[in-house]
């Protein structure tokens, strides 16, 4: 398992809502924790900004990281948002497992439960 946290702000706590609850509707993340309030220094289009934001932090596998950026870039309202990925050395065995299991792609169902019409 190649367990990573991605680390990612957001405008507002409805942006960072939106974002991972896709993330985790596609199985991109395995939990997104999101911490609103946050406030941001920082210098852009020359100025010092001072913001509020939200923090998201996703759990998901190194496989998943490309695709999980992919999908923040097309949501996110920012043209430069930060997504940071970070690798995971040692964590708890059976949550590491379940993060690798939240991503994965779901159980195909029963043939015998399937529906033809």
């Amino acid at each position: 398992m190649d367990i990573h946290l991605v680390y990612m702000t957001a405008g507002s706590a409805e942006e960072a809502r939106a974002i991972g609850s896709e993330l985790v509707r596609r199985r991109l993340a395995a939990c997104v924790n999101i911490l609103e309030n946050m406030n941001s220094l920082y210098i852009w289009d020359g100025a010092l900004q001072d913001a509020r934001e939200a923090v998201l932090i996703a759990k998901t596998t190194a496989a998943k990281v490309p695709e999980l950026i992919a999908q923040v870039q097309a949501l996110h309202s920012y043209t430069c948002p930060c997504v940071l990925s970070i690798p995971v050395e040692q964590g708890h065995p059976p949550f590491l497992e379940w993060v690798a299991a939240g991503v994965a792609p779901p159980p195909a169902s029963d043939a015998g439960s399937a529906s033809f019409d």
